[in-house]
């Protein structure tokens, strides 16, 4: 009825009921259960009170209830007060039985037995007891179930609620985005409606709740004379904690929704951007087949210019979809700078387009300026072709009895002084050093053209030379007269004039012809005509041949063995290094004549600071390098012959964090300074205890370079060999490192195999054993875990970072789970994310939901742990 006792404990009445006997003892049992989980935990660990009324029922009954409730009550007990019966007889044997059966109750409690009501409150308040009981405590049945009613209903509503917000989140987490632009939008729509329903839902459900704590108010706000009973104040909390439970919930939905959201979105700005990225980067491709098509430099002036519009019309056709590219690629960094998810799928996207539209406005200017040197070049070409055909014109022209005399020879140089002035007017004073510049652009069909005309140039030049020569000596006074023989200074020495008719009146036509267009014949090795300046550049390709093989075997030969002059050099560094370590300090920690100053926690501990390093040095002292100075590609046989041995880095460095704990401690003591001035080191003993992990790197840094200069030659595959050796055995030194920093597991971590991967994850757990808490909405938020995979175990750590003395941050492995390889199942694809897999455990009654940073990551562990479990299937065979 929501009484309490003194101290605060609840009061459970059993009323005088003729037919309590006949209750089964399963219903009886639900009831007492239920009635208990009422009152809150920390009234119920007091205890309850009980109260049997049996004051007009006989001694039978009350066994029977005293029977019955100490074989089923659930609570803790604290008092148990019997109304026992009223009539005489019955209250006798009531006495007499309480005595006689009271061990038989087996109850810890004391059993009061009342005679009446009046004794009761002597022990309770009269506010804490009903009306039936002689007190003032309001109390009504109805009401009580009607409210129990609504709360459980609600509680119930909460529960389902939830559940809803849970499988719609779990559906969410497992929807694979859909990779076009219409889908995307469907399922965005889609869960945007699931979601405003669902929200609908929490409205309701919220409001439920509201209404049902203002009826359990109602007396208060009725009356402020009223109080609430501690029943019904329980009631309250009840129906407040739900309420803060729903609230937390739909925060928690919210939050989750958030982000699923936005990722929906994202994911539709990403199909619109590939959308739209297929169209751009089709109409650029086709604009660029076009640019590439167009290498036509042309062959005249008109072609040129013809060239030239057509290029012109190209850029204005390519101008929308350049425009568009780059609206697009701004857009697309637009989605990087609002941290889009898929900014490795955008970016390089961006990069293309604007890389693409580069190349078009490049390509476009590179065609302008060709195609403008080449209207310039055929230009001059035609001016020097009319020029040679106006030369010509004019020594033609001049009539041989014309020049004869002093004044027709003066004016015959006159005419042809002033044509050769228009030469520098045309640039054709140094035709050769102007065509030159265009060397670039010509192609064998210009070329010829262009040589054609420039021997044409020269022999007219020379005609203009001879006929200058003749003319001034004709023009020059004589000492005897003239005799009237025409001279024939333009008979060139290179070859006859061709004999031909002259018609009359055209007496000068055959100067015209007898100038050669070509150089003196020669004959090639074949026995074929060749001109001089032909068999001049055959010579001089084969000389070029001949120079650049000269190069190409001294560089090829050079470069490996500078790197391997390189890599002997500071071999012998390091061993004299390694050497004046252990002879300089190690040694030193032995000579009685320096204890005094070695410090009391250095100690015995010689081989924690040093390491393995005499191993080391033992191993380089070899100089097994060096016998490969003049044999190259003996390197690689040297390193794969030795594989085994360079284990021992792996041990030197795994010893490293303890070595430098040590000298953080004793680092400043007086031993190390004398030990450092004694060698003469300008440097202290920790920088040369990082020798042997920069020396590895070192080697396969080399090891790559050699391979650089020797691809396709003999001894590739052993140098990559030998290069994939190196760089597993660093790989093996890195994930010993991590492997040393792992706590917390009671095991031998050296016999759960060997090594093979180690990295961090997202985690999700999706167990069967257990129950999950409605409001932990498990999937969505992921643990971090550093996993370790063995060929026996996979480990589960969370990584931890802490300050040491005032250093860097160092990393260790706290341990939380393993999984032993021979119990486990993988699957390899999650829906909804191509980066997760699935690690289980017993047939999956431990789910291991992971998700790698990459795909490339995901694919190698899972092909890691394939090769684990088909080993062992095959052991098991």
């Amino acid at each position: 009825a929501g009484g309490r006792g003194k101290d605060g404990a609840p009061i459970i009445t059993f009323p005088e009921f003729a037919g309590f006997s006949d209750i089964p003892d399963e219903d009886f049992l639900n009831v007492v259960t239920y009635l208990t989980s009422i009152p809150s935990l920390e009234a119920a660990s007091i205890g309850f009170i009980i109260i049997i009324d049996r004051r007009r029922d006989k001694w039978s009954a009350v066994k029977a209830s005293l029977t019955r409730i100490a074989g089923a009550f659930p609570g803790n007990l604290q008092l148990v007060f019997v109304l026992r019966p009223s009539r005489f007889i019955q209250r006798t044997i009531a006495d007499i039985g309480i005595k006689l059966y009271r061990d038989d109750f087996k109850m810890k409690v004391p059993i009061i037995m009342l005679n009446s009501v009046s004794d009761l409150h002597g022990y309770i308040d009269k506010s804490q007891l009903t009306r039936e009981l002689g007190g003032t405590l309001e109390y009504g049945h109805s009401q009580w179930i009607h409210h129990r009613t609504a709360i459980e209903n609600f509680a119930m509503t909460v529960k389902t609620t939830a559940q809803m917000l849970q499988t719609f989140g779990t559906d969410l987490a497992e929807t694979e985005l859909p990779n076009d632009v219409q889908c995307t939008e469907d399922l965005l729509s889609a869960h945007t409606d699931h979601h405003s329903k669902l929200k609908d839902e929490l409205k309701l459900a919220v409001k439920q709740g509201a209404t049902l704590l203002t009826c359990i108010r109602e007396p208060v706000t009725r009356s402020a004379n009223s109080k609430l009973s501690p029943d019904e104040l329980e009631n309250v909390a009840t129906v407040e904690r739900l309420l803060a439970q729903l609230d937390e919930t739909e925060k928690a939905f919210d939050q989750f929704w958030t982000k699923h959201h936005l990722k929906l979105e994202q994911c539709l700005q990403l199909r619109h951007f590939e959308h739209d990225f297929r169209q751009v980067k089709l109409a650029l491709d086709n604009l660029m087949e076009g640019q590439a098509g167009f290498a036509d430099i042309g062959d005249s002036v008109t072609r040129v210019e013809h060239l030239l519009r057509e290029q012109k019309h190209l850029e204005e056709k390519g101008q929308e979809p350049l425009e568009k590219a780059q609206s697009l690629a701004l857009h697309g960094e637009q989605l990087i700078q609002n941290n889009h998810y898929a900014v490795d799928s955008i970016r390089p996207k961006c990069v293309e387009l604007r890389r693409i539209c580069d190349d078009f406005t490049n390509e476009t200017k590179k065609k302008y300026d060709i195609l403008g040197k080449s209207l310039e070049l055929h230009k001059q070409l035609d001016k020097a072709s009319q020029w040679c055909e106006a030369g010509i014109y004019l020594l033609a022209s001049q009539a041989v009895d014309k020049c004869q005399s002093q004044e027709g020879a003066e004016t015959a140089l006159v005419e042809i002084e002033k044509f050769l002035v228009t030469a520098k007017e045309h640039h054709l004073s140094n035709p050769k050093e102007f065509y030159n510049q265009f060397d670039m652009i010509l192609t064998p069909e210009i070329k010829a053209n262009a040589q054609r005309i420039l021997q044409k140039l020269e022999d007219v030049q020379e005609m203009f030379d001879k006929r200058q020569v003749s003319l001034k000596k004709l023009a020059a006074k004589q000492t005897r007269p003239v005799q009237p023989v025409a001279p024939h200074p333009e008979s060139s020495p290179k070859r006859a004039s061709p004999k031909i008719t002259r018609p009359a009146g055209n007496e000068n036509l055959h100067l015209v012809f007898s100038v050669s267009l070509v150089g003196p014949a020669v004959k090639n090795e074949g026995g074929a005509s060749v001109t001089a300046n032909e068999q001049t550049r055959v010579n001089q390709k084969k000389f070029r041949l001949l120079f650049l093989g000269l190069i190409y075997r001294v560089l090829f030969y050079a470069v490996p063995h500078h790197i391997i002059n390189e890599l002997i050099e500071t071999e012998r560094v390091y061993v004299e290094e390694l050497q004046s370590i252990i002879e300089g300090y190690a040694s030193e920690m032995d000579n009685p004549n320096l204890v005094h100053l070695i410090p009391s926690a250095l100690q015995n501990k010689k081989e924690i600071l040093f390491g393995n390093l005499p191993e080391i040095y033992e191993f380089h002292n070899r100089h097994e390098i060096e016998n490969c100075i003049e044999n190259p590609e003996l390197l690689a046989r040297c390193f794969l012959k030795r594989k085994e041995d360079l284990q021992i880095y792996e041990k030197y460095c795994q010893n490293k964090p303890r070595s430098e704990a040590l000298w953080r401690q004793c680092g400043d003591s007086i031993f190390f300074q004398e030990c450092q001035r004694k060698l003469d080191h300008k440097l202290s003993l920790d920088a040369y205890l990082l020798k042997p992990v920069q020396r590895i790197t070192k080697y396969q840094l080399l090891l790559k370079e050699m391979l650089k200069c020797s691809k396709n030659s003999e001894g590739t595959a052993e140098l990559e060999e030998a290069l994939a050796t190196m760089l597993d055995i660093i790989k093996s030194v890195n994930d010993s490192m991590h492997q040393i920093a792992i706590t917390g597991y009671e095991g031998d971590v050296g016999e759960l195999g060997k090594l093979l991967m180690q990295g961090s994850f997202n985690v999700w757990t999706d167990h069967k054993k257990g129950h999950n808490k409605v409001k932990d909405l498990a999937r969505f938020k992921p643990m971090q875990r550093h996993l370790f995979l063995y060929t026996k175990m996979l480990l589960f750590c969370k990584k931890r970072e802490e300050n040491t003395d005032g250093h860097e941050k160092t990393a260790s492995y706290s341990f939380k789970n393993s999984l032993k390889m021979s119990t486990v199942g993988i699957t390899e694809n999650v829906k909804g994310d191509n980066k997760k897999f699935e690690i289980w455990y017993n047939g999956r009654e431990e789910v291991y939901i992971i998700q790698a940073s990459s795909v490339e990551l995901k694919n190698t562990w899972i092909s890691e742990i394939r090769k684990v479990l088909t080993g062992q299937l095959e052991a098991c065979r």
